[in-house]
């Protein structure tokens, strides 16, 4: 294993363990390292979605025992985003537009975990239509960022109290977890390729998500982690758009 290899591969267990932590699968946080560490973007696309699903499964799985995942909650959004996010997935944008686009979902990635309401008081669920809406936008900005679009959200699901926090989490780790296999088979209906990574970055994923998701469900309070993620994801987001 190379020096390089094996930095790589601390930064995907730090970037899983932090960001299943707080019931996602880490997306945005794999193309950040990934893209700093020279990759293409026709590679990161696709190895960003299959380290998400392998981590969106474990954190699915954790806060669902944790008895935190509703149902109801979670089909009206999965139900249009599935078919959005492989459409978003089979598309491929521009080096340069993907690279702006991806750091803006960083930059508001940053922004949620810096001013995300506290409060779970007076939560109500969304109207069908509306949640319906939503799921649909949020898909196709998943397939195409490569993202399993739960850093959008759960934003939502909290800014508009929709859902108490773990609630909130719990359903987008499952919405992660669908929209990333359907915008995985829309990028492979459209490349007829996926990139065989080393395998030691698929172990990195699952060590660092298996124990955020564990801790993250149960007894670990996200706070200090949101706002330390805050900051590696402005960084990451400047580079980015600037470069």
């Amino acid at each position: 294993m190379t020096i390089e290899l094996l930095w790589l591969c601390l930064a995907i267990v730090v970037v899983a363990f932090l960001y299943s932590a707080v019931g996602h699968a880490g997306a945005s946080g794999y193309i950040a390292v990934m893209t700093l560490f020279g990759l293409a973007p026709t590679t990161i696309k696709p190895a960003a979605l299959v380290l998400n699903i392998l981590v969106a499964s474990l954190t699915s799985w954790q806060f669902w025992r944790a008895g935190h995942f509703s149902w109801r909650l979670f089909w009206p959004f999965a139900v249009t985003s599935i078919p959005c996010a492989f459409l978003g997935g089979y598309l491929n944008l521009p080096t340069h537009v993907f690279k702006i686009l991806v750091g803006l979902v960083l930059l508001y990635s940053a922004v949620r975990f810096l001013f995300e309401s506290k409060t779970d008081d007076e939560t109500h669920e969304p109207a069908r239509p509306v949640a319906m809406s939503v799921g649909a936008g949020l898909g196709l900005l998943a397939g195409l960022t490569g993202t399993g679009g739960g850093i959008f959200l759960t934003p939502v699901l909290l800014f508009l109290r929709w859902a108490r926090t773990q609630t909130a989490s719990a359903v987008s780790a499952l919405f992660i977890l669908a929209n990333s296999v359907a915008g995985l088979l829309g990028n492979l209906g459209s490349t007829r390729q996926l990139p065989w990574f080393a395998l030691p970055l698929v172990l990195a994923a699952l060590a660092g998500g298996a124990v955020g998701s564990y801790l993250g469900s149960r007894s670990f309070s996200p706070g200090f982690i949101k706002k330390l993620l805050a900051i590696v994801l402005t960084i990451a987001g400047v580079k980015l758009i600037l470069t």
